[in-house]
C-alpha cells in the first residue's frame, strides 16, 4: 500500500486543544508517508474528530502544528487546506438535500484546485458529476444521480459525501466514520472503493468504529483515548497491548500473581 517516498505527507507535532478546562486532544504527534493507510481508533469520546477537525482547520488548536507536504498549515481556514489537497468527509454529512445528488459535486468541481490542475479549463461539470457518482455506485441508468438527495437512503448520502470530497482531487482522504449507519451490503460494496483510491496513491487517514472492515485495508492503526495517544503501530500490535484492551474494549487485564505470594 505504501509509497517508496520516505518523506512524510503529513507531519502532526505535539497537537494539543482545550476547550475550556477540558483537554480533547494532547500533546498528539504522528507522521504520515504518501500512499499510506491511517487508521484511528478509540473510544467515544477520545478525540478522534477533534483530531481531524484540528487537521482540516475546522477547529484552532492550542498548541503544536501541522505540516502538510513540509507547510506549516497550522490555524489555515478548511478552504485554504481543502485547496492545497486535504478532504475529508463528515459523520454527520453535510449535502444540499434540495438538490440533484449530482448537483453536489459542483460546487468542488469548480474549485480553483481544480480548474489549477486542469490548466485554469473546466470539464463538462454535469457530466463528470454523474461519471464520478456511477464510480461511486450510484447507476446512472436507474436514474439515482439526479435524484433529490433528501429522499435518497443513507448509504447513499454516505457516499455522496465521499464522491463530493474525491471531486477535489486531493492528496490526502480523511474518513470520519464513513460506514456509521451503513448496512454490511453498502459496507461491502463501498470498501473496495476505498482500497482502490489507495492502490492507486491516494494517502488516506479513516476513523471508523468497525475494525474488522478498517484492519483490512490499513498500514497502520493510531489509537486515542482521553485526548491521548496510546498505541501506534499495526492492527496485530495495537490490539495487543493491554491499555488499548482496557481502554478502547473495556477489557480488564489479569495480572499475574507475583510467584512468590503464590
Amino acid at each position: 500500500m505504501t509509497t517508496s517516498s520516505n518523506e512524510p505527507i503529513l507531519r502532526v507535532e505535539r497537537l494539543k486543544k482545550n476547550f475550556g478546562g477540558v483537554l480533547a486532544v494532547y500533546d498528539v504527534s504522528f507522521e504520515l508517508k504518501r500512499g499510506e493507510f491511517l487508521g484511528i481508533i478509540g473510544p467515544n469520546g477520545s478525540g478522534k474528530t477533534t483530531l481531524v477537525n484540528l487537521i482540516t482547520g475546522f477547529v484552532r488548536p492550542s498548541g503544536g502544528r501541522v505540516l502538510f507536504k513540509g507547510k506549516n498549515i497550522t490555524g489555515k481556514m478548511p478552504y485554504k487546506i481543502a485547496d492545497l489537497g486535504i478532504a475529508r468527509t463528515f459523520q454527520m454529512v453535510r449535502l444540499f438535500y434540495n438538490l440533484p445528488a449530482y448537483k453536489n459535486l459542483i460546487i468542488p468541481l469548480c474549485s480553483s484546485r481544480v480548474r489549477r490542475m486542469r490548466g485554469g479549463k473546466y470539464g463538462e461539470k454535469d457530466d463528470e458529476a454523474v461519471d464520478l457518482l456511477d464510480d461511486m455506485g450510484f447507476e446512472r441508468d436507474s436514474y439515482v444521480p439526479y435524484k433529490q438527495v433528501g429522499t435518497l437512503p443513507h448509504g447513499y448520502l454516505k457516499r455522496l459525501d465521499l464522491a463530493r470530497a474525491m471531486a477535489l482531487r486531493p492528496e490526502l482522504l480523511i474518513l470520519d466514520e464513513l460506514f456509521s449507519g451503513m448496512s454490511m451490503s453498502e459496507v461491502a460494496s463501498t470498501l473496495p472503493l476505498i482500497e482502490k483510491f489507495n492502490r492507486e496513491g491516494l494517502t488516506i487517514i479513516m476513523i471508523e468504529h468497525r475494525l474488522k472492515e478498517l484492519f483490512r485495508v490499513v498500514d497502520r492503526v493510531l489509537v486515542l483515548n482521553f485526548g491521548e495517544k496510546i498505541a501506534e503501530g499495526t492492527p496485530d500490535e495495537v490490539m495487543a497491548e493491554d491499555e488499548v484492551k482496557k481502554a478502547y474494549l473495556g477489557i480488564d487485564v489479569e495480572i499475574p500473581p507475583d510467584p512468590g505470594t503464590a
